[in-house]
């Protein structure tokens, strides 16, 4: 038998599904989330603190001696008294080189020495008692002048012998290879059996560099030249050094020497400054950011360098306004003081803007702002 649903059988049927919709729609509705008021970000209070002006450089660290050992005599090396890269003080043993040679070289000159002024003495005895002879006209003139001769040339030889002696210490002193000054080596280039050239074209033997002090050199621009270190060469000039793996700058030390002359081509000066280094970090070659400061303190603006963002030309930041939203704002950022960004103008002090999260904001939008402390501030 088909029975055919009635009107109520069919209303029921059509309504159900239709009332189960607006049951399911108003569960779900009642369990949304709500809403979290835009994007979270960190915001920070822009600083106000007295500064003095620095301005930066990049430049690198020389050694204030650098030194190439080379053999000042040949020969065959005896010993090599040094480890590659060991610290060592002046005086301190290097080579030697074999002495055999150049000792046997200073008994022969002392040999001669002797020789020469047992000559001497014989002589000038002779030419004493020709002055006797010759007052009593018992010895011709030609006689008297050839032993007066024979004296003076005696004194003569006997200087000789004298600078040969001492020609002869030289070189056997050459033979033990000395550090000239305080320092760190480099590797031994040639070692023990090795037969080495002597003079300024012979190959070095290894460098040796001087750690403490050591030298940052650096180009500086003119402006900076006139401003600071055109009076007495800026001796009382502040410098403060950092290395790459460094935010801030660790080190301060003081202008060494300026140029005699301004480079034309570049518009800069080339300035040394040096730094101390007892514990031997720094070494020479490497990179070195120099920061050189002075004049009075002054108020600044300080930012944290995240919170910059670049629109083209134009550097900017995002500052929260007292509806919570991120609004646009163009500065003119400055030197680095201390890891925080010197801002000259665009911003005041107390205002709050975007150190984290900006990629997820864009200007007008309104956010959910955590204060955090500026990088770098300190309490």
């Amino acid at each position: 038998m088909n029975i055919v649903p009635g009107p109520f059988l069919k209303a029921v049927s059509w309504g159900l599904p239709f009332a189960l919709a607006i049951s399911v729609a108003a569960c779900s509705k009642q369990a949304a989330p709500p809403t979290s008021g835009g994007p979270a970000v960190d915001v920070a209070v822009v600083i106000d603190r007295s500064i003095t002006d620095w301005q930066d450089y990049s430049g690198r660290l020389q050694a204030v001696d650098h030194v190439d050992i080379r053999a000042q005599v040949p020969g065959t090396i005896m010993a090599v008294y040094f480890k590659d890269g060991q610290a060592v003080k002046k005086g301190d043993s290097l080579f030697l080189i074999d002495p055999r040679t150049y000792s046997a070289a200073v008994d022969r000159a002392a040999a001669q020495l002797a020789a020469a002024r047992a000559r001497q003495k014989f002589t000038s005895d002779d030419f004493a008692r020709a002055q006797k002879l010759l007052s009593g006209n018992a010895i011709s003139k030609r006689d008297f002048d050839d032993r007066a001769n024979g004296a003076l040339e005696a004194t003569a030889n006997v200087k000789a012998a004298e600078a040969a002696l001492e020609d002869a210490k030289v070189n056997l002193g050459y033979t033990k290879m000395v550090a000239p000054v305080d320092g760190r080596m480099s590797r031994a280039e040639q070692t023990v059996g090795n037969i080495v050239a002597a003079g300024l074209s012979s190959v070095p033997l290894t460098t040796l560099v001087s750690i403490d002090p050591i030298y940052a050199g650096f180009d500086m621009d003119e402006q900076t030249y006139l401003k600071y270190l055109s009076r007495a060469g800026g001796r009382d000039v502040p410098v403060r050094l950092g290395l790459v793996n460094e935010a801030g700058f660790s080190r301060i030390g003081k202008i060494a020497s300026v140029d005699n002359q301004l480079n034309s081509t570049t518009g800069t000066i080339r300035v040394r400054a040096t730094f101390a280094n007892a514990d031997g970090t720094l070494l020479p070659g490497m990179f070195a950011r120099v920061a050189v400061g002075g004049g009075a303190a002054h108020p600044a603006v300080l930012i944290d360098d995240r919170a910059i963002s670049t629109d083209q030309a134009k550097k900017f930041v995002l500052v929260l306004d007292g509806k919570g939203s991120a609004q646009y704002r163009e500065i003119f950022p400055g030197t680095m003081v201390d890891g925080l960004r010197v801002v000259d103008s665009g911003l005041k002090p107390g205002e709050k803007i975007i150190v984290n999260g900006l990629q997820r904001v864009h200007p007008g939008d309104t956010v959910k702002a955590s204060v955090v402390p500026m990088t770098g501030e300190t309490p």
